[in-house]
């Protein structure tokens, strides 16, 4: 996956591990970054290198609940409602600047993430399997822009920051466009499909074998207990946060080869699994104190077991 995303965007492997654990947990992904990072590109080349369909949706001011979810449409010829499926039915969706879209439509994806379904006038209609939101936002862009609510934000299995390239990446960058690459055309960069919807299915079954010690569920209990009590924030990590730091680490352990989770997993995921989870106080905020710098001593301050 890391070498056929690498031939469209270049420098992003972190990233790209993140997406693929999403994908492994039956989570969804939060991708921030400043304009011009490749956010977009990114999620497009994933999707490419994967055998499954995708489709995208740009969220604007004016976007419905049905323009995501699907509505019924009146057909004339059978002189009945049939349901017209929306973007959502999908294996991969991308929403890109989700935060751009009102409150309303936003709501419109809780039951899609959590539930993989859509419920219109009282019938449930499953989304295809395997199904994963990958969302979009600018950290510093406020104009026209609508916070995600802290029940949404939960649903996110990880957040994601994309950095801007070193300067040997964006060497890289201006090297491939000056060869003639098209963004609009990942065929022509070479992406190929590498893992379809059977390979998937099979990850997620062996890292449901991933064995994990009492000491280690302690581990993760106190991490995320700890953030309930840091002085810099408001609201520490719920139990949905719990269950999301178990299942990360699994699958972190797994791709590094192993059948078992080990404290250190826990630590490579503990970031980019919680810090949307985590809010802090305003006079924090006004000191300067970041969610990631509070992880870090909440991982300093919690015993890790040997």
């Amino acid at each position: 996956m890391r070498a056929e995303v690498a031939k469209a965007v270049v420098g992003q492997d972190a990233v790209v591990t993140g997406l693929v654990i999403a994908l492994l947990c039956r989570g969804h992904v939060l991708l921030e970054g400043v304009p011009g990072v490749a956010k977009t590109l990114l999620v497009r080349a994933f999707a490419a290198a994967l055998d499954l369909d995708a489709k995208r949706v740009q969220f604007t001011p004016d976007l419905m609940p049905g323009d995501v979810t699907g509505s019924l449409i009146f057909d004339p010829r059978s002189a009945a409602f049939t349901f017209r499926e929306g973007p959502v039915f999908t294996n991969l969706l991308l929403a890109d600047e989700i935060n751009r879209t009102p409150p309303k439509t936003q709501s419109a994806l809780l039951e899609v993430m959590e539930e993989h379904q859509v419920s219109v006038e009282g019938v449930r209609r499953p989304l295809p399997a395997p199904f994963i939101v990958a969302a979009t936002q600018n950290p510093i862009e406020y104009e026209g822009t609508y916070p995600l609510p802290e029940a949404q934000l939960d649903r996110f299995l990880l957040k994601l920051s994309v950095p801007l390239p070193s300067r040997n990446e964006e060497l890289g960058v201006l090297r491939a466009h000056h060869a003639g690459f098209d963004p609009a055309d990942l065929a022509a960069a070479g992406v190929r499909p590498v893992a379809g919807a059977a390979d998937v299915a099979a990850a997620r079954r062996s890292i449901g074998q991933v064995r994990v010690s009492e000491e280690v569920f302690g581990y993760i209990v106190d991490l995320c207990r700890a953030t309930r009590t840091a002085p810099a924030l408001a609201l520490g990590a719920s139990p949905r946060g719990t269950t999301a730091l178990l299942n990360t680490a699994k699958a972190w352990g797994w791709l590094a080869g192993r059948d078992y989770v080990t404290p250190d997993d826990v630590k490579a995921v503990t970031r980019a699994t919680l810090r949307h989870r985590i809010r802090l106080r305003p006079e924090a905020e006004l000191e300067g104190v970041t969610e990631d710098a509070v992880l870090e001593s909440v991982l300093g301050a919690v015993p890790t077991p040997r």
